[in-house]
């Protein structure tokens, strides 16, 4: 029998307060809160794009939602003294390198600010245990070179978002070890994760959704770095990695620290041969061509080494980029077809799941 990569028993009744949720990742993340029987309130801004996952798999209908900004001090206070969590996952950001370059003061703001304001409100929270706060791999000075990044690498980032979310890695070490190592009731880790792909993601400026619109419109997709290296996953990879992350700090708080959650090396690829991949998937074939990008700089290799949460939490990649790119196209012919995407997204969890590691 294969053994899940969560503990059920564990989730059930546990009060849980994830910050956003309406996001692409928070959204497969609160569903899969709830199919474990986790109470969960959810607290975000209104779903960034239209449509999204949030609205298309109904995910305000499994928790208690909460449209608020992480940068709201007192909302975030009153959300949280109403939910009294055990268990915080903090997902709320400004998740996109365009963005940081149009806007880097509020990419600051959230990123920084409101990682913040959560670490400081949750001092003042008597029954929690745990905190994950979710960074990126996008937070490491990143030389460029051949070698996959480890937690011991040095932080940096080229752009605003990615050097955000190194000073967010920062603030959560201090705050760890300033104000709640002293008083030994919170375990507080950060996540690190690739490059996600799935079901529900129509971000712009990012791959697989550009591809998903431009092969379903029955255009050509323009590929702005085609030979741009990045780990890709499957959103649901490093979701259980938060969760496991969050199962095993619950009982061993000597694991709160930094932990990478990426893809095997060989699922490393660049941009075109990603495309490549995913147009051989598409009915009918996807077109795209090769296009110089107009955007500021964003790093053209990009490798995440995962082998100390393979080794000290026995988390694993369980499918691998053919299979992933394989369910991301399933769920959006679902979409295109009009099915019922929460229970494509509880389906392809279900599979999830059932996969070895």
């Amino acid at each position: 029998m294969v053994k899940p990569p969560t503990t059920p028993t564990f989730w059930r009744n546990k009060r849980v307060f994830l910050t956003g949720h309406t996001g692409f990742k928070g959204s497969w993340l609160a569903l899969w809160l709830a199919q474990l029987g986790a109470k969960v309130t959810g607290f975000a801004l209104p779903p960034a794009t239209t449509p999204s996952l949030f609205e298309a798999a109904g995910i305000g209908q499994v928790l208690d939602s909460i449209i608020g900004d992480i940068r709201d001090t007192d909302a975030l206070r009153q959300a949280l003294l109403r939910s009294k969590p055990e268990i915080i996952l903090h997902m709320a950001a400004q998740a996109l390198v365009s963005e940081g370059y149009r806007d880097p003061v509020g990419t600051y703001a959230t990123n920084v600010m409101g990682t913040i304001n959560l670490l400081e409100q949750a001092r003042h929270l008597s029954e929690l245990r745990v905190m994950v706060i979710v960074t990126t791999d996008k937070c490491y000075e990143n030389l460029e070179t051949e070698r996959a990044y480890t937690e011991a690498d040095a932080l940096g980032g080229h752009d605003p978002y990615s050097s955000s979310k190194a000073c967010a890695e920062i603030v959560t070490a201090s705050w760890r070890r300033a104000f709640f190592l002293p008083v030994g009731q919170v375990a507080i880790a950060t996540a690190r994760a690739g490059n996600v792909i799935g079901g529900g993601d129509w971000a712009p400026h990012r791959l697989v959704p550009d591809l998903v619109r431009a092969f379903a419109a029955g255009e050509t997709a323009k590929l702005r770095n085609a030979h741009a290296v990045r780990p890709w996953q499957h959103v649901l990879e490093p979701l259980a990695g938060y969760l496991t992350l969050a199962e095993q700090l619950w009982d061993n708080p000597k694991l709160a620290s930094a932990w990478n959650f990426g893809p095997e090396l060989q699922d490393c690829v660049s941009v075109l041969e990603l495309t490549q991949r995913l147009s051989a998937l598409w009915p009918g074939g996807g077109r795209y061509s090769t296009e110089p990008s107009p955007l500021p700089h964003e790093a053209g290799l990009l490798r995440l080494d995962a082998s100390r949460a393979h080794q000290l939490l026995n988390w694993r990649p369980r499918w691998r980029l053919d299979e992933a790119l394989r369910q991301t196209v399933a769920w959006h012919l679902a979409w295109l077809s009009g099915s019922s995407m929460s229970e494509v997204c509880r389906q392809q969890i279900d599979t999830y799941c059932g996969t070895p590691a």
